[in-house]
Order: C-alpha cells, then sequence, then structure tokens
C-alpha cells in the first residue's frame, strides 16, 4: 500500500520514515508496538515489553545513543537473566535495532555492525 494510501484507508494512521520508523515517537502505543512486532515476526510477551519500555524510557532520558552504548545498557539491565544470549532469544534479529524498530525508535547510530544487533 503506497503511503497516501494508508492515510486514506486508515486517518489515524502512523506516520512513518522512508525506513519504517515512527516519525513523531508520542505516537507510539503498545498496539503500534503490537502490529512492529508482527511485521519483524516477534510474538510479544511480557519480557519483550519489559525490554521495549526499557528502551523508551532510555530514549526519552538520553536521547538516540550509539549501538555500542545501547548494548552496554542492555547488556547491564538484563546480565541477572542472561545478557546478550537471553535478549537475542527474544530478539533474533538483534535485541538493539529489532527492539527499537517495535518500539518505534529510530535504530541506533552505527548499528551496521552486526555485534550490534543489527539486520542489515
Amino acid at each position: 500500500m503506497s503511503d497516501i494510501m494508508k492515510f486514506i484507508v486508515n486517518k489515524d494512521a502512523a506516520e512513518n520514515d522512508t525506513d519504517g520508523h515512527l516519525l513523531d515517537l508520542g505516537e507510539w502505543n503498545e498496539t503500534i508496538g503490537q502490529a512492529l512486532a508482527q511485521q519483524e515476526g516477534v510474538e510479544m510477551s511480557d519480557a519483550h515489553w519489559e525490554v521495549v519500555r526499557l528502551l523508551r524510557n532510555h530514549y526519552m532520558k538520553h536521547g538516540r545513543l550509539p549501538a555500542r552504548k545501547m548494548t552496554e545498557v542492555l547488556d547491564t539491565a538484563y546480565a541477572a537473566k542472561g545478557g546478550r544470549k537471553y535478549l537475542y532469544r527474544l530478539f533474533p534479529k538483534g535485541p538493539v535495532t529489532q527492539a527499537s524498530r517495535i518500539a518505534g525508535l529510530p535504530v541506533p547510530q552505527q548499528s551496521v555492525d552486526p555485534s550490534f544487533g543489527s539486520s542489515h
């Protein structure tokens, strides 16, 4: 569906950039997050939502950080649950990039390196 058609069909549709990220972060809600997760092939559980909320809260407080820093933040937050391995089980295409997309956030800077969870 072309971009203009989604607004004709659904006037409440959220506007995205060319990579599919929300242009207005305030438009995000869990319904949109669920739709984004379906596009990513992720079935959301409470554990998934916990990571998504952490990313959104961190972004609102600190802004967009490089992927390496976001990886450190996630690894530290989920160290007791297994860190990176735990996060990759939740977000197989990368805990930083895939979870950021589901959270409606811009993918962190320098996330083209697969070791940072890039799906590029």
